[in-house]
C-alpha cells in the first residue's frame, strides 16, 4: 500500500484563491485515486489543524473518501525527529505518521506546492504549482508516477 500525503492550499485549489474556488482541483486528484486503487491518503495540509478528519474526508466524493485514512501529527508535538529532518517540517510530519502507523518500509509520496518543507531533491515529493493547483496534466503525470514500482 502506498501512502499519499496531500496538501490542500496550492494543490486541491490555487493558493490564495477565493473560498468559492476551494477544492476546485480536487476532482483531478480523485481521478488519480480512481485509476491507482492501491493508495491511501493522509492529509498533511494545515487544514487538519482546524477541521476534524471527518470534515476533511467529507470534501471527497463518497467512492474515494474512505481512502482518507488520517492526518499527519503537528510538528511541535513530534519526538525523536531525525536531525536530517529538523529543517523540513512537513517531511518530518509525514515521516512521523509513517513510523506511527507501521508504514516506514512502504513507498510514499507527498503532493504539495511547497518544496522547502521537504529535503532538497526528495524523490517522494510531487511538486504542484501553487498558482494553479493540480491540473489535469499534472494528474496524468501523477498517475504514471504512482504506477511505477
Amino acid at each position: 500500500m502506498r501512502t499519499i500525503f496531500l496538501d490542500f492550499d496550492g494543490v486541491t485549489h490555487p493558493e490564495f484563491c477565493h473560498e468559492s474556488r476551494h477544492f476546485s482541483c480536487l476532482p483531478f486528484f480523485e481521478q488519480v485515486l480512481r485509476r491507482v486503487p492501491g493508495c491511501e491518503v493522509v492529509i498533511s495540509s494545515t487544514w487538519r489543524l482546524q477541521v476534524p478528519i471527518d470534515g476533511l474526508r467529507a470534501r471527497f466524493s463518497p467512492d474515494v473518501a474512505h481512502r482518507v485514512v488520517g492526518v499527519t501529527p503537528r510538528f511541535f508535538e513530534l519526538v525523536n525527529v531525525p536531525d536530517s529532518l529538523l529543517g523540513y517540517e512537513r517531511e518530518a510530519e509525514c515521516n512521523a505518521w509513517l513510523r506511527a502507523n507501521d508504514r516506514s518500509v512502504f513507498p510514499w509520496l507527498a503532493v504539495d506546492d511547497r518544496s522547502w518543507l521537504y529535503r532538497p531533491f526528495n524523490q517522494s515529493l510531487f511538486l504542484v504549482d501553487g498558482k494553479t493547483g493540480l491540473t489535469a496534466e499534472m494528474a496524468e503525470e501523477l498517475i504514471i508516477l504512482l504506477h511505477r514500482p
